[in-house]
């Protein structure tokens, strides 16, 4: 049934509500109302009423949270109340006299605000009329970065208020990278054969500056937002974070003690001890604890520093550090032949774990540490997760000490390694003919987010292997009930399980099936892009250098990467024998909402108000159109943006090519 603008008005007006506050019960009050089919069922309706009729679709709609906004340069904002620092001390001693000189200034009725110092990146955020308007980074605490359309992502963050708020306001608080997303994001890298991030602070901030918004959406950014700006409070601090609390935010609660108000320097001592032990059973990194006089019109009275609030004040953790010895360093191979050099330790408590191994990144690494066989070292993790070694006790070397130099040959297979130009790692070449590079494809290839296949793990992934069954990820189909039924660990019901999960693999969709295939630096989002750009395999294993080059996310590295993969006789017989096999190898065409746009090639450049450039790309392919990267004699239009490149515009002008705006655009399909 073909739905009237005004109908559809009503509908997304309903859906965005719904999707409003579902998102909020389930990432910030912790309650499902709906299964995950029902909200994606909700949100992808949305998506295909938003994209039917771009001018109903919201600058804060719910569907901005799976990203796509591309933001070629970040805009520089000027805050309109600084964001300042607050003085740190790692002595307890200083926050008791810091608690003396607050009493002297202001008097003895004193109440206090404890709260966790969150490892993460301070964001600011304005809210008018109960809506997301702008967010801004700390930057140099006057002016910070406009990072909007990637802290729209973040699930915690709310488009819409409810409840009782203010008309306009800033509440300010910190993004931070959970353990549970940060260690998942690391094993992705890890499986595409990538460096690993040492710390989720520091990946937080370079997450927040990624130019596509849906990278940020898919990494799981969570934020906790405390501090209210721009609004007369009767009460205190702690008495505004829990009015935020009731527009929608996520707070430090204090049913969790994450914050707590007190009037005595017993009660702060208490709050720091208790998180000094407590701080390792958190999913989340914190580095200290911040104190707050809770009254605003005392914080008034006692105002700042050149630098920092008089009324405020952070207790620094102590970074945790541990000595041991280093027993000897092994090298893991990847997939993609990445090796990674891993330090053995004589196991020491740090952290409130066992440390037994301490990755050592890359030879660079190894080189600074300039390691000798049975060192003393100094581990550190803090707020990072994965242990490193930061030093080395060079007084308790041993004299004859050999130094420990990086290998030159895979220790799987013995290929000489190679380190590629511009690249801290070295590689095992032998893609081919490496026990585990092969495995670990296979196991890449079973796995949830490539062809998911039911009933497969790694274990009986070696064990196949190691029984000589399988020798690629094709030959997984040919396995037979007998074969399997024969195999240690393996009964009647397992062996049907596994095979009926190999079948139904086969209606995976094209984009998961180029990603199953571990094509070097093609992770989940550049194969759908590149699926979607091409269409089919075929396409996709003949494309020029030049083509894959104008697809979204392709950039040289990927492009030279899959015509490699394609180059070598094996892989194609792998992709040849999977097409056989029956699996999908194109993408499954949706029918068409006009043929407004049939026969025209188009090229999208620079950045958009309505939609994103994704949302616009897919448009133009639901109205018949085809999307080109680059500019040629045979485009037909380019729908320019703004920032839309110099060098594009110049070749348009030489060209005679036609440039419409976006507004010229949205007239086009709607058949004005």
């Amino acid at each position: 049934m073909t739905m009237t603008k005004q109908e559809a008005e009503i509908r997304v007006h309903k859906l965005s509500e719904l999707l409003n506050h579902l998102n909020h019960q389930y990432y910030v009050e912790n309650i499902s109302e709906v299964s995950d089919f029902e909200y994606d069922k909700m949100l992808k309706e949305l998506q295909d009423l938003e994209v039917m009729f771009p001018e109903l679709a919201s600058e804060n709609s719910p569907t901005k949270r799976v990203g796509g906004d591309i933001t070629k340069k970040f805009a520089t904002i000027v805050h309109e109340y600084p964001m300042l620092s607050l003085s740190n001390t790692y002595s307890q001693e200083e926050i008791i006299e810091w608690e003396n000189r607050i009493h002297k200034l202001v008097g003895n009725n004193i109440e206090y605000v404890c709260e966790l110092k969150y490892d993460g990146v301070a964001i600011g955020i304005r809210y008018d009329n109960g809506t997301f308007t702008r967010a801004v980074t700390r930057g140099d605490g006057t002016k910070g970065e406009d990072v909007s359309a990637n802290v729209k992502t973040i699930r915690t963050v709310p488009l819409q208020l409810h409840g009782n708020f203010p008309p306009t306001f800033e509440i300010r608080g910190e993004i931070i990278f959970p353990f549970e997303a940060f260690n998942k994001l690391n094993k992705q890298r890890e499986d595409e054969g990538e460096e690993l991030f040492a710390n989720p602070r520091n990946t937080a901030s370079g997450t927040l500056k990624q130019q596509d918004s849906s990278i940020v959406a898919s990494r799981g950014l969570d934020c906790f937002l405390y501090g209210v700006y721009g609004v007369d409070f009767e009460e205190g601090h702690y008495e505004a974070v829990l009015d935020a609390g009731t527009w929608g935010f996520k707070i430090p609660t204090p049913q969790k003690n994450y914050i707590t108000k007190t009037n005595s320097i017993s009660g702060i001592m208490d709050f720091i001890h208790y998180w000094d032990e407590k701080r390792h059973d958190l999913p989340f990194a914190v580095d200290g604890v911040v104190i707050k006089v809770n009254s605003f019109a005392q914080q008034e009275e006692l105002g700042y520093t050149a630098k920092s609030p008089r009324w405020a004040i952070a207790f620094k953790f102590e970074t945790e550090q541990a000595i041991t010895t280093l027993e000897e360093v092994t090298y893991q191979v990847g997939r993609t032949g990445a090796i990674t050099p891993v330090a053995n330790l004589t196991p020491v408590s740090l952290g409130g774990t066992i440390v037994k191994r301490a990755s050592l990144y890359n030879e660079d690494q190894m080189n600074k540490l300039d390691l000798h066989e049975k060192d003393v070292v100094f581990v550190e993790k803090g707020g990072e997760i994965i242990p490193k070694i930061v030093g080395v006790d060079i007084k308790q070397r041993k004299p004859n000490a050999q130094r420990i130099n990086y290998i030159t040959s895979c220790p799987e297979c013995g290929t000489a390694l190679k380190r590629f130009e511009g690249e801290a790692i070295h590689y095992c070449t032998n893609d081919l003919g490496c026990p585990p590079q092969i495995t670990g494809r296979i196991i890449h290839f079973i796995s949830r987010k490539a062809m998911d296949v039911e009933g497969l793990g790694e274990e009986t992934i070696e064990q196949l292997f190691r029984e000589g069954l399988i020798h690629n990820s094709a030959d997984l189909y040919e396995l037979t009930f007998d074969q399997l039924v024969n195999l240690e660990r393996m009964a009647e019901k397992s062996a049907n399980n596994l095979l009926e999960g190999l079948e139904k693999s086969k209606q995976v969709p094209f984009e998961r099936v180029l990603f199953a295939l571990g094509i070097r630096y093609v992770g989940e989002t550049v194969a759908k892009k590149v699926a979607k750009a091409l269409k089919n395999m075929d396409a996709i294993m003949q494309a020029s250098y030049d083509q894959l080059i104008g697809i979204d996310e392709v950039g040289e590295k990927i492009a030279i990467a899959i015509q490699q993969h394609f180059e070598q006789a094996e892989n194609r017989e792998i992709v040849a024998h999977l097409q056989r096999i029956g699996l999908t190898f194109e993408i499954e065409e949706k029918q068409l909402e006009s043929n407004v746009l049939e026969g025209k090639s188009i090229v999208v450049s620079g950045v958009f108000q309505s939609f994103s450039r994704d949302e616009l790309k897919a448009i133009i392919e639901a109205h018949g159109g085809k999307n080109v990267g680059s500019i040629s004699a045979k485009t037909s239009f380019i729908v320019a943006g703004e920032n839309m490149g110099p060098s594009k515009l110049q070749k348009a002008q030489d060209l005679g090519v036609q440039i419409l705006s976006e507004e010229e655009f949205k007239q086009l399909i709607e058949g004005k």
